[in-house]
């Protein structure tokens, strides 16, 4: 399983963010607190707080690419 922390501050993100996603055929999820939703929902994630970075997993092997591609959102560890 790949865990890693992302920012969706703006709306703006959060578009770029889901049109990315949704490139992909495996699943990604994103939690917030108690709430884990599909990251390819736009209102799924406009439902989360956005203020604090949200936990993005997947348990796809190769992720990479994906990985790649979302670095902008992703939280320095």
């Amino acid at each position: 399983m790949v865990s890693k922390q992302i920012l969706l501050p703006t709306l703006d993100s959060v578009k770029k963010f889901v049109n990315i996603t949704n490139r992909y055929d495996f699943l990604i999820e994103l939690i917030s607190d108690k709430y884990r939703i599909d990251a390819k929902s736009i209102m799924g994630i406009l439902s989360l707080d956005r203020s604090k970075p949200l936990l993005l997993q997947s348990s796809e092997a190769n992720i990479e690419p994906f990985l790649a591609e979302i670095k902008e959102f992703c939280v320095e560890e």
